[in-house]
């Protein structure tokens, strides 16, 4: 496929770099159009070494070829990253003043524009009216994420991550079936905490971005979706309702309220097994003679045999997530088989974990079990990928749409 990867002038334009790779190594041939005030971050030799193609912001580097209404008439995507509150102005007022805004105005495409900006200007209401108004043609307009901007100040303006444009991007380009259409599906994401005192916690290495993949493939399928995110920090993008927790009673009460109306749910989330039997009011110290104070642990709560046993509505799907390791006594898969048993969940979802292996990494592998504890499919790539597959192995579980 032909993308075109517009350039806008912010600080944010160094990320973009990362996002051509992530489009390159898909196979897609890829052109980068940046505007003059982009080449102030990223300069020109970086975009031509990167994309093997000319970076220009002129429309008269190339009279012959017409570039000005070539790129866009030939290509199958146009992404905008960053894209800058002037951008977006110039764009929804139909300017052309440069290559990209002139690209931007011939493509018939899908465009996909990822904003990035100061939190004051994102939601300024001339830029909240631009927005609106491009979004009204058709365009693809990502929400941006929030978190620390360039100088001390937090908000919402951050450009997304790369990986999250490329994966909106990829989408555009090969978009999924719309099968979860008029479904309602929660999902659980990232690893509870446990408090222990103030400042100190029972946790584990989750990411939740798992679990996030998830929640956005069941958007992009067009189910109506809950993410439970159990302290989690990465951007979940626009299109799902988040509900933030920490501990793992907090997620048991959020899923429980959430699912009352879902056709299924999801506990990708990695639950802490034990928490403190008691939590200290102020942080626990070292001791004189170098004492340890006692740790007692208590169960948390088995939220999966809970919604296995007391379904949230009927022929509610329920899938479990078994993260395991290995040991003298079993392997994954057979730790897996024995919680699917013990569970009884319509799917269980077998994965291996540890440092740089399935918490927090870009890829996953995994083994889909139903409640006898039979394989039912297998799963591997990107976190993404693997996400798409688990909903094709939960769709035709799912009670008939009428019932929905």
């Amino acid at each position: 496929m032909r993308i075109v990867l517009g350039v806008a002038g912010g600080i944010a334009a160094y990320k973009a770099a990362v996002l051509l790779r992530l489009l390159k190594e898909s196979g897609h041939s890829v052109r980068v159009v940046p505007t003059r005030a982009a080449l102030e971050f990223v300069g020109r030799p970086t975009w031509e070494a990167l994309s093997g193609e000319p970076a220009t912001p002129d429309v008269f580097d190339d009279v012959t070829g017409v570039a000005h209404v070539a790129l866009g008439s030939e290509a199958d995507l146009v992404v905008v990253a960053p894209a800058t509150a002037d951008l977006l102005a110039r764009a929804a007022a139909g300017i052309a003043d440069d290559l990209l805004t002139t690209t931007l105005l011939v493509a018939r495409c899908p465009v996909l524009v990822a904003p990035a900006m100061h939190t004051q200007m994102w939601e300024h209401p001339a830029t909240v009216a631009n927005v609106a108004t491009l979004r009204a043609r058709g365009v693809h307009v990502l929400e941006p994420a929030s978190g620390r901007l360039t100088g001390s100040d937090s908000g919402p303006g951050r450009l997304p991550e790369p990986d999250e444009i490329a994966a909106a991007a990829f989408a555009l380009l090969d978009p999924p079936a719309r099968d979860l259409a008029g479904r309602r599906v929660v999902v659980s994401a990232g690893g509870t905490r446990e408090p222990l005192d103030p400042v100190r916690f029972l946790g584990n290495r989750s990411s939740g971005r798992q679990g996030i993949a998830l929640a956005r493939a069941a958007r992009d399928r067009g189910a109506s979706v809950t993410l439970v995110a159990a302290n989690v920090t990465l951007p979940v993008g626009a299109g799902v309702v988040v509900v933030p927790v920490e501990t793992a009673e907090e997620l048991r009460d959020a899923v429980r309220t959430a699912g009352k109306d879902a056709d299924a749910v999801v506990m990708a989330a990695a639950v802490a097994d034990f928490r403190p039997a008691t939590t200290a009011g102020v942080k626990i110290k070292k001791q004189p003679g170098g004492s340890l104070p006692a740790l007692e642990l208590v169960e948390t709560v088995d939220i999966l045999a809970e919604l296995v046993t007391d379904r949230l509505r009927a022929g509610q799907v329920v899938v479990g997530f078994a993260a395991e390791t290995g040991d003298d006594s079993r392997s994954v898969l057979e730790h897996g088989r024995a919680k699917a048993l013990r569970k009884g969940a319509d799917l269980l979802v077998v994965n291996a974990v540890g440092r740089d292996l399935g918490f927090g990494t870009p890829d996953n592998d995994v083994v889909l079990l139903d409640a006898a504890g039979d394989e039912v499919a297998r799963a591997a790539g990107s976190k993404d990928e693997v996400a798409h597959a688990v909903w094709d192995v939960v769709l035709p579980l799912l009670a008939p749409a009428s019932r929905a």
